[in-house]
């Protein structure tokens, strides 16, 4: 049987800057492929150590270190990282030098640093934390699978008091650029806040790092509860709303129960139909949020919608740039956050008021 857990400090790094969603500080952008915004990485890294850093192990390092300080937690119990790409810069860096070099005598420096783990090897070593620590890379699942590692943890003997667990992806000059090549990107440069009206293939992507605080105890603190989460397969929409009835009834949930859903809408014209039935039909009558438009889409965007989800649950405040529709809404008690990749992978979370 699941415990139920709780989210006592969360962090996100983002295209948008801190909690600029909930104010009238959104970031625009016309390109395809965004940036994050850079927090001040020298509050948390030392100058040192930041110039031989690739942003991703920037931005997980100092996400993970404030989602621990926001719980007030100083050493968790386990690391557990999920990520779609890994290290990208490296990862180009070193295939470069690899070209330019005629592959004779290569610093194995990028190559070590390209892997998959280094964020949370990195996250690890700086903690000075010699406990369990693994890395997910399952695609767009990889934040799903962390989060279903962490439901598990909670169920071994010892009972662990704290888990950080998050989600980083970085972009990268050429490797990035790739996904122009299979039509994951639009063609054409594309004004961010007018992503969900443009009825054309592709999206736009960008790069983030979000992390979380996740303990069986609840604090005056906690922002969630950590319900359940679920990753699973199909191509038609009427088998994702079939396994959201199903998970919710696992859940001893209804749909009456879900009084706001965050759905993954991305502007792509040949898969955002997989939410279709779900705004129209099982949610109509919820209020609906959007996000991808303000963040951008990638491996582990899902995060952002945690993120965001956590802030509503605490706060009880609704972004207005996030809504999908006009349904009213005051302070929900339970969220149910739905993705969808390429029209194959799906993930659902659930996250309910502490």
């Amino acid at each position: 049987m699941k415990n139920k857990l709780y989210i006592n400090g969360i962090a996100s790094i983002s295209a948008q800057a801190g909690n600029a969603v909930f104010s009238d500080s959104i970031a625009e952008y016309h390109q395809n492929i965004i940036p994050a915004i850079a927090p001040n990485y020298k509050e948390f890294i030392t100058a040192t150590a930041l110039r031989r850093m690739s942003g991703a192990i920037k931005m997980g390092l100092t996400a993970a270190k404030i989602a621990l300080k926001d719980a007030g937690t100083s050493m968790p119990d386990a690391i557990i990282t999920g990520t779609g790409q890994g290290c990208q810069q490296d990862t180009e860096k070193f295939l470069k030098a690899m070209l330019v070099q005629n592959e004779a005598f290569v610093s194995p420096t990028a190559f070590i640093q390209s892997t998959h783990n280094t964020v949370g090897g990195q996250i690890a070593l700086n903690l000075k934390c010699r406990a369990y620590n693994v890395t997910y890379t399952q695609n767009s699942g990889s934040l799903e699978s962390a989060l279903i590692d962490v439901q598990l943890q909670f169920l071994e003997q010892p009972v662990p008091e704290t888990i950080l667990v998050g989600g980083v992806d970085e972009i990268s000059e050429k490797i990035t650029s790739f996904l122009y090549l299979d039509g994951q990107l639009k063609q054409e440069e594309t004004y961010n806040l007018d992503l969900f009206k443009t009825g054309s293939p592709g999206s736009i992507t960008s790069e983030g790092a979000h992390f979380f605080s996740i303990s069986s105890v609840k604090s005056s603190e906690t922002y969630a509860g950590l319900l359940d989460v679920l990753v699973f397969n199909s191509n038609t929409s009427e088998e994702v709303s079939e396994r959201i009835n199903r998970f919710l009834k696992e859940n001893h949930l209804t749909e009456d129960a879900i009084e706001l859903v965050i759905l993954g809408n991305n502007g792509d014209s040949r898969y955002d139909h997989f939410y279709t039935p779900l705004q129209d039909e099982i949610f109509r009558n919820k209020t609906q949020l959007g996000y991808k438009h303000l963040v951008g889409d990638y491996n582990t965007v899902s995060g952002y919608a945690v993120w965001l989800a956590c802030n509503i649950l605490k706060n009880g405040e609704i972004p207005e740039i996030c809504k999908l529709n006009s349904v009213p809404i005051e302070k929900p008690k339970n969220i149910l956050i739905y993705n969808q990749y390429l029209g194959e992978n799906h993930s659902i979370i659930l996250l309910s008021s502490r």
